[in-house]
């Protein structure tokens, strides 16, 4: 008989000379940061050195409410490495009245029941003591 191996979930690495450190520590108070460029004062995702907009280090962390829209998704039926536990389960991109998309899971609702237009809110999923990973669900 065969064993089958078992592949733990991934989880972020988070260290002190990285960009995302600030979002890693909001996070894990249940806190959601956007990276802004201040001399646009528009809003980035993904977390990064540079401003997308002015090519400039002119960057600052705000907290947002994290209210927002599917804009798309799909449902995966057949997990990745580490996540076989949790199909079926739902991939969204959600779009931010921030105007920027974040690519996420929704939980606590049915599959079935999502929608592109529905409106979501960040929860929080935690991954281990270091990482509270943000996640949407119906609002």
């Amino acid at each position: 008989m065969s064993q089958q191996r078992v592949i733990p979930r991934p989880v972020p690495k988070v260290d002190r000379y990285t960009e995302t450190e600030p979002f890693w520590k909001a996070a894990k108070e249940h806190r959601l940061l956007l990276q802004y460029c201040t001399d646009t004062g528009r809003a980035q995702w993904f977390p990064r050195s540079v401003s997308l907009f002015t090519g400039r280090r002119h960057l600052e962390w705000r907290e947002v409410s994290g209210e927002g829209t599917v804009y798309s998704f799909t449902v995966t039926r057949r997990a990745w490495p580490g996540h076989e536990d949790r199909v079926p389960y739902v991939v969204a991109l959600v779009e931010l009245p921030e105007g920027v998309r974040i690519l996420a899971n929704v939980l606590h609702c049915d599959p079935a029941e999502v929608r592109i237009g529905m409106p979501v809110k960040v929860c929080w999923e935690h991954l281990s003591e270091e990482i509270e990973y943000p996640a949407f669900e119906p609002a």
